[in-house]
This record gives C-alpha cells, structure tokens and sequence, in this order.
C-alpha cells in the first residue's frame, strides 16, 4: 500500500484534496472508512489530544491497522494540534503516520534569553526539532503559521474578518517552512475551527492564499473544513491544498443522529440497535466531502 507522502504528491499534482476525519468514537471512524470505501479514497482519521486522550493513542493504531487489512483502503492516522514536542514524540512512537505540531501561539524565532522572556522557544525551533525526531521515523510532519480560532468575539472584527494578527504572514510562512521543511504547511486565512460562528460562514482569504502559494510551491493544509463554502474549497485545492480537515461536521451529524434515535426509542438499551443510524449519519458526511474535495477514486 503506498504511504501518505505519495498520496500527497498526487493530490497536489491532480489537484484534489485528502479528507482528515476527526473522531472520538469507533461508530465515527466505521462510518468514516466504509465511505471511504464505497467511494475507492484515501481517508485520514485525526485525533486532537484530547480525541486522543480519550481514545489512547494505542488504540487509535490499532483500529487503523485493523481497518485498513479489514478494507484493503488507504487510511492513516494523523495527530491533530499537538501542542508540544512531548505530544507529538507520544503519537510518532505509538506508531501514527503524520504528526501536526502546533507552535502558532509561539513567537516564531526564539525569544531572547531575558527574564521577562526566559529564552522561550519559538514555533521555528520547536519545529525542527519534530521534523528532525519524525524523519527517520517515516512520519510526516505538519506545521502551522498563523492561527485558527473558535472565539469569533475575540478573533473577528466587523464584518466577519479575521484580524490581522492571527492570518499568515507571507514572509513568516516562506521564513518558516524553509528552516523547518514541514511536509505540509497549515495556515491561516480566514478558516476558523467550528462551523456558523456568529450565524456567518467566513470566507477565504483567497487573494493571501494565492501570494502564499506563489511563493511557496508546497502542500498546503486547510483546517476548519465544516461549513466553509464549497467553492472556497475548490479555490483552496487549486491554490496547492492537499488536506482538508473536518470535525464539527461530523459530531453534529453524529450527536443529532444519536439524540434522534435515543428520542424515538426510547426503552431501547442495546446499543448497536441505536448506533448504526448515527454510523450511516457519519458515512453519508464523508462520503460528501470526499466527492467535494475530488478524492474519489484516487487510490
């Protein structure tokens, strides 16, 4: 089976992108797979840190490597916003494909070494040294410049724009990925985790995007996949993105399905008698983002 690097170097030559799956629960990630399948994709199941506190790291190997003999499909494992080197050292040894180191909230160089700094250091050095752990490893390694946030009260001003402070600089992004050599760069340009903050769905920064691209020919990650309008994905996967990430989509189908079915039976208590409606819930949302980000049959 060929490893994610190759599948990355084929989505961004076919310009498609590779859908990343967050989950918490084993009901979310057959739903994930099985699309996956039906629709002959490459497919990345993600975990947060606290997904995968949850789910144990371990364990989260395991059910990759048993669906992956069990579908005969391409599915990797990939640890979402690591925020440290510890974090990222955890998952790279239980066996995960692809780490995403986090530093976006770090100063991007070192910091100097005064007390009202104490020599912090900075996403560039943290980064490296991730990049430096995870290569002999035969793991990729995601970064991130730029951040991404939830709070539209504290990252929005009118209008619904992102300000300026958080989107990705250019010259940092270029600085950034050439003392690092991330395998993919995850940046920010008006992508936001969660989906309809404020009852708005923010658009791209797609004019950024294309002087990023153009000074980068990389692979490019887009986070904060739910909700984003379908033809800013398109743009995005144009402009050099090779993964989307998708979470809040899926717990929404999953959680609304789940109430549903609790809601209408509600002395059932045996469990796969109500957890195969979210299952399907879960399917029919992948199965709609694979085909929207052109993975289809790219295996």
């Amino acid at each position: 089976m060929k490893n994610l690097k190759y599948y990355f170097e084929k989505a961004k030559k076919e310009k498609f992108a590779i859908g990343q799956f967050n989950f918490s629960t084993f009901e979310q990630v057959k739903g994930i797979v099985q699309a996956a399948k039906n629709l002959n994709s490459p497919v990345i199941l993600g975990t947060s840190e606290g997904e995968s506190k949850f789910v144990g790291l371990p364990e989260a190997v395991a059910m990759r490597n048993v669906l992956r003999k069990k579908y005969n499909v391409p599915v990797f494992l990939n640890l979402d916003h690591g925020k440290s080197f510890e974090a990222v050292k955890e998952a790279i040894d239980a066996g995960y494909d692809m780490v995403c180191f986090d530093g976006s909230k770090l100063p991007l160089e070192d910091l100097p070494a005064m007390p009202a700094h104490a020599g912090q250091a900075g996403n560039i050095k943290i980064s490296k040294k991730v990049v430096s752990y995870a290569k002999w490893r035969g793991v990729l390694v995601e970064g991130e410049v730029g951040r991404f946030g939830t709070d539209a009260s504290k990252i929005y001003q009118e209008e619904f724009k992102i300000t300026e402070e958080f989107l990705t600089k250019p010259e940092e992004a270029k600085i950034y990925f050439a003392k690092t050599k991330v395998d993919v760069l995850a940046i920010s340009i008006g992508n936001f985790h969660g989906m309809n903050v404020m009852g708005s769905v923010p658009r791209l920064d797609l004019v950024r995007f294309e002087e990023i691209s153009n000074l980068l020919n990389i692979p490019f990650v887009l986070h904060g996949g739910s909700g984003t309008l379908d033809t800013d994905i398109r743009s995005a996967i144009n402009f050099g993105v090779v993964k989307i990430n998708i979470n809040t989509e899926i717990r929404l189908a999953f959680t609304n399905s789940l109430k549903k079915q609790l809601e209408t039976n509600p002395d059932e208590i045996t469990p796969y008698k109500y957890l195969q409606e979210p299952i399907n819930e879960v399917q029919k949302i992948i199965e709609e983002k694979i085909k929207l980000f052109g993975s289809e049959n790219k295996i």
